[in-house]
């Protein structure tokens, strides 16, 4: 209760500014009820914050650099470079309201991203110059739950063998975004402490050297035409901005997340044979986690723990060696490549024996090859992507973005994913994986005027072979709605309404399995708003209603109220949160998006009946040195454990402390 009332003395006795993270904030809410609950958002965040301290020059850009904001639809970064084309370079920033497809609200979103600096000329690349005008970043973090986990019990079987911090160590320099260098170090909770960390990445990237557009050393990670063929690192999903499902390909990038799946570790590099056509090459080597039974290979383990002697035994396992090359043809609104590359284990995938795995992929060697293109013609955006597994068989996916007015924007998606077409590096949109699936998507964006905003959407999947818990082909659908109302930059509502229907095994007893219908519906409604210059809130409520067959409909409801606090003058500023939430059961959990330190942005799992409160503060101990704490706890009602197997807590109570430390010179 005490730490209750200080923190509202807190809010209310500091003059308060809105906070410089909401625009990330807005752009990340939509897209974290699939990921993983300990998913890294700071490749996210952090490039969005380097972007707002290193703004875009408009007159100079490249759409590779568009791209990287996230606001912008293919087809609007396509009408922009037109827009230049036909008259010229841009006088003002606001003046982005006359391209096709740019209305207000993008262009408010933009403005803190972007500039028209003619005079941004970049420093030479000498040693002189890497060493006076390169920017370093250090980070520490430290984390820990503060209640005693089963697993760090003194145990006969199966238990943590490291300490509960979960360590980050992550260094950057850059240099006119010419040169950049990241050295990422993590230790997990339960892993043993050590030099080198259980998780070491380093990058090094440098920029237009001649015709070698981009080369970049270590980790990375390759992002190419919709994700069918070649997508590794982090990809955007199906969101409230329908526009969304035409995936933005940034091609090849450093890699500088703590997530410990999906880059790659080797050399990349993009080089410019000629000005319409680049070739991107790669290649990578690295250990991967796997589960090996006499030396045949079982599956591949993504959630990069090492914790216990189970996992221990499982890592770096098995050794992946993949090499290939992108070549694309760009011209005018024209894009179209073609990728190939080929995967190679030094351990053999075998058959598994359940019914739902007959068709996985067997063997050492994958090649895989695939052609995607786009295509910009007035207010039309056509966008696809065909792949072949030499293995295995076709999958492909082609859509239309359509400006049907300056207020109306419309798309269209189909899919067809065999489900023998395999593949290791693929995010492509879908609504389970990149294989036996077939689907259509529709969505609409439609603005009436500069206040309102509605976006709907409606996705049909079909799955033509068996899946997990899914002893038949299946089906479903996803719909989803939203309102926006934004009558002043000071006050922004909106109410979403989504449904989802799938199909998995009956739970009730009988001889042979048979599929029932699970639906689950929710409703959102969220405020942001400011009642002066000086405080800002968010509010939220959110109810779920799951069903699975003729069984009892279940429900759930979340409420929760933040504050952002940031003194004018002052060395210290926060955000709080105080959230109930009552859900009947895991079914109906309800995921929530939470701020971070740092602005790595987190989100929550609310589930069973409790009370949810964290307090995030930094403070500027001196001048670029930030400290950041962060406390965060849940209350559960009628609880006397928390948690299961090892990560088991006695009591009704899970807390978490972060302390974080920023080095900028």
């Amino acid at each position: 209760m005490f730490f209750k009332i200080l923190l509202l003395l807190i809010i209310f006795s500091f003059t308060v500014q809105a906070q410089e993270d909401i625009l990330i904030k807005e752009i990340l809410d939509g897209i974290v009820d699939d990921l993983p609950e300990d998913f890294d958002f700071s490749e996210l965040s952090e490039r969005l914050i380097f972007l707002k301290n290193h703004p875009i020059n408009l007159n100079r850009t490249k759409p590779e650099e568009l791209k990287s904001i996230f606001i912008l639809s293919p087809l609007q970064i396509a009408n922009f470079f037109s827009y230049l084309s036909s008259n010229g370079k841009l006088i003002d920033v606001l003046e982005l309201q006359a391209v096709p497809g740019f209305d207000q609200a993008t262009v408010q979103k933009l403005l803190p991203f972007v500039h028209l600096n003619e005079s941004d000329l970049k420093e030479r690349i000498t040693s002189k110059n890497l060493i006076r005008h390169g920017e370093n970043d250090l980070v520490i973090r430290s984390a820990s739950t503060l209640e005693k986990q089963k697993g760090f019990g003194d145990l006969s079987g199966s238990r943590y063998l490291g300490t509960p911090e979960k360590l980050l160590f992550r260094y950057k320099y850059n240099f006119n975004s010419q040169v950049a260098f990241s050295l990422v170090m993590e230790k997990d909770a339960g892993e043993k402490l050590a030099i080198p960390a259980d998780f070491t990445s380093v990058n090094l990237t440098v920029n237009d050297i001649g015709s070698i557009k981009k080369l970049s050393i270590g980790d990375y990670s390759l992002q190419f035409g919709q994700g069918l063929t070649l997508w590794s690192g982090f990809g955007f999903g199906k969101g409230p901005d329908v526009t969304s499902i035409a995936k933005k390909d940034d091609g090849l990038k450093a890699y500088s997340s703590a997530n410990e799946y999906s880059f790659l570790r080797g050399i990349g590099t993009k080089i410019g044979l000629s000005k319409k056509i680049d070739l991107t090459t790669f290649w990578s080597l690295r250990k991967q986690d796997a589960t090996v039974t006499n030396d045949q290979l079982t599956t591949l383990n993504e959630t990069g723990y090492h914790r216990t002697q189970n996992e221990l035994n499982n890592s770096n396992a098995v050794r992946q060696n993949l090499y290939g090359a992108v070549l694309e043809y760009h011209k005018n609104s024209f894009n179209i490549g073609i990728i190939g590359y080929r995967s190679y284990y030094n351990k053999t995938f075998i058959a598994n024996t359940q019914p739902y795995k007959l068709y996985d992929f067997t063997g050492h060697n994958l090649t895989n090859l695939g052609l995607h293109y786009n295509y910009a013609v007035k207010n039309t955006y056509f966008f696809g992507e065909i792949a072949k597994s030499f293995e295995g068989g076709i999958a492909f996916i082609n859509g239309i973005l359509i400006s049907l007015s300056n207020r109306v924007s419309a798309v269209f998606s189909h899919r067809n994913y065999k489900t023998t077409y395999y593949n290791f590096f693929n995010q492509v949109s879908a609504e389970a994986g990149g294989a036996n699936e077939k689907g259509f998507y529709a969505g609409l964006n439609i603005s009436p005027s500069k206040k309102w905003m509605l976006s709907v959407y409606a996705d049909y999947f079909k799955f033509p072979w068996l899946k997990f818990r899914i002893d038949a082909p299946s089906q479903g659908y996803e719909l989803l709605s939203q309102l926006v109302f934004t009558p002043s930059k000071s006050f922004k509502a909106s109410a979403r309404y989504k449904s989802e229907l799938k199909q998995q095994n009956t739970d009730l007893e009988v001889p042979i399995n048979y599929l029932e219908n699970v639906k689950k519906q929710s409703f959102r409604a969220d405020v942001n708003w400011k009642l002066s210059k000086t405080i800002a809130l968010q509010n939220r409520i959110e109810i779920v209603n799951y069903q699975k067959g003729t069984a009892k409909n279940e429900y759930g409801y979340m409420v929760y109220q933040d504050f952002a606090v940031a003194p004018i003058r002052s060395k210290l500023s926060a955000n709080f949160r105080f959230g109930y939430f009552n859900t009947a059961s895991y079914n109906s959990r309800i995921y929530a998006y939470e701020d971070d330190i740092l602005y790595n942005f987190s989100f929550g799992m609310y589930n069973g009946n409790g009370i949810r409160n964290y307090a995030n503060l930094k403070y500027k101990v001196v001048k670029n040195v930030d400290l950041w704490l962060r406390y965060a706890v849940f209350y559960y009602k009628n609880l006397e454990q928390i948690g299961s197997g090892l990560d088991e807590i006695n009591g009704n109570k899970k807390s978490e402390i972060k302390a974080q430390l920023r080095f900028q010179f």
